[in-house]
């Protein structure tokens, strides 16, 4: 019997080769993958919570593991319906969250092991959500480092992506590379298992539910389509130019700068005129490079699971049309519709966007110039760069535990630490509101 690393190990190698899977099913018979997805699950809060047949990870056994996997040989193992409870979101709105058997659960885990492990190499890089080593922060320092000088920012956000994602688009996707009946049957039996509310059964005709351990990888591989549109056609389509040409008015300032200099170097004087220094400072206030260049567009793509965002460089027209071409593939392709109230087209300098709970915006300061070296020296140092910044409404939500009456107070849990550890409490809980993505915790 193979190791279970091992058996992964070949799998990862095939997907970054592009090979396809033809006999994924047979590693379903292995109980070492079994015992790796049991390490994986078991100390997770909701492992002790039980499913609609009652059973939980406190009767797990290696007995257990040969039941099911002398099931998957015969194909006799079926997926329980999911119990199905809604959880309060933010905006006060509910969310279904379904809740499966500790042996579905066990299940879900060895596929989604196997699945990640031949996907995750074949994933694009502009994908952060519920993928190893990527998360929220590296979402965050992709945006503020390589988006510098976006002009427009397009959020995008699909109405209820999880229950909408089309069953027979998904087994399409996952056919083109497993070609193998018996795992594909087995996908389609967990998705066709229905869920039971106010212990009644309902039949589930799309979409995958919310809490099972394969339903963010499930989502990753439906929503490649929407990535692989973006960068084969949209980035290609607009993004052109290597660099702005120059702007006409700062170039007539610059050569006239220049010009006084050499008068100056010739008659050996140190210094400048009245008339160069405000030449120099009306330089500051125009762009080097022309921002209405039509030889030059730059369109940037993030994605962190339904949410995504589009940095581009380019007139509000043209921003207007990839939003259209977006919401077309998306409903067209996926059948999967963008949430018109909350997919914007926001200006980076004037409005804020808000991408995984933070505000993102365009610097701009024509007085802040760096005083760093030589090269550097006197060059404007914040314009274009991108700003993270914490919602308003985020800072008052977090600050009203600490407050009585709207004044500071004291908390009486805190009444009996030492100051060393109220600062070093408060200190952790303010590092969780600001770092970029750390927690988590504003994703609504």
């Amino acid at each position: 019997m193979q190791n279970a690393e091992t058996v992964l190990d070949v799998l990862r190698e095939r997907g970054r080769r592009s090979l396809p899977c033809n006999e994924l099913y047979r590693q379903l018979f292995n109980p070492n993958l079994y015992l790796l997805a049991y390490g994986r699950i078991y100390a997770n809060h909701g492992a002790m919570t039980p499913g609609a047949c009652g059973e939980t990870a406190d009767g797990m056994s290696e007995a257990k593991i040969g039941r099911i996997i002398e099931a998957m040989r015969h194909e006799r193992y079926r997926f329980r319906p999911v119990r199905r409870v809604h959880i309060p979101k933010s905006n006060g709105k509910t969310r279904p969250l379904g809740l499966p058997s500790w042996s579905d659960k066990l299940v879900g885990e060895v596929i989604r092991l196997l699945l990640e492990a031949y996907y995750e190499p074949r994933f694009s890089g502009r994908s952060h959500g519920f993928r190893p080593g990527r998360g929220c922060h590296t979402a965050l320092s992709e945006v503020t480092y390589n988006w510098t000088g976006t002009t427009w920012f397009i959020e995008g956000d699909i109405s209820d992506c999880f229950g909408s994602l089309d069953h027979e688009i998904l087994l399409a996707i996952l056919s083109e590379k497993i070609h193998d009946n018996r795992f594909l049957r087995l996908v389609r039996q967990m998705l066709k298992a229905g869920y039971l509310e106010d212990w009644r059964w309902h039949a589930t005709l799309s979409g995958s539910p919310q809490g099972g351990v394969l339903s963010p990888l499930l989502s990753n591989i439906y929503m490649d389509r929407l990535d692989a549109f973006v960068e084969t056609v949209l980035i290609p389509e607009y993004t052109r130019g290597k660099t702005r040409r120059k702007n006409p008015a700062y170039k007539e300032l610059d050569n006239a700068i220049g010009a006084a200099r050499k008068r100056l170097a010739y008659r050996k004087e140190n210094t400048e005129s009245a008339q160069v220094r405000q030449w120099r400072k009306e330089l500051r206030r125009h762009p080097a490079g022309d921002p209405n260049d039509p030889g030059y567009r730059r369109l940037r793509y993030i994605r962190y699971a339904d949410d995504h965002l589009l940095g581009f460089i380019g007139p509000k027209a043209e921003a207007e049309t990839i939003k259209q071409r977006l919401a077309t593939f998306l409903r067209d392709d996926l059948k999967l519709e963008l949430n018109q109230d909350k997919t914007l087209i926001t200006h980076g300098r004037t409005h804020a966007a808000r991408f995984l709970g933070y505000e993102i915006t365009v610097q701009h300061a024509d007085e802040k110039v760096s005083r760093g070296g030589r090269i550097n020296r006197g060059l404007r140092s914040v314009n274009g760069k991108i700003q993270l910044r914490v919602p308003k409404d985020v800072i008052k939500a977090k600050c009203a535990p600490f407050l009585h009456r709207g004044k500071p107070t004291h908390l009486l849990p805190l009444m009996s630490c030492t100051p060393f550890d109220i600062i070093g409490i408060y200190g952790a809980q303010y590092r969780g509101i600001v770092q970029p993505g750390s927690t988590g915790s504003f994703r609504e």
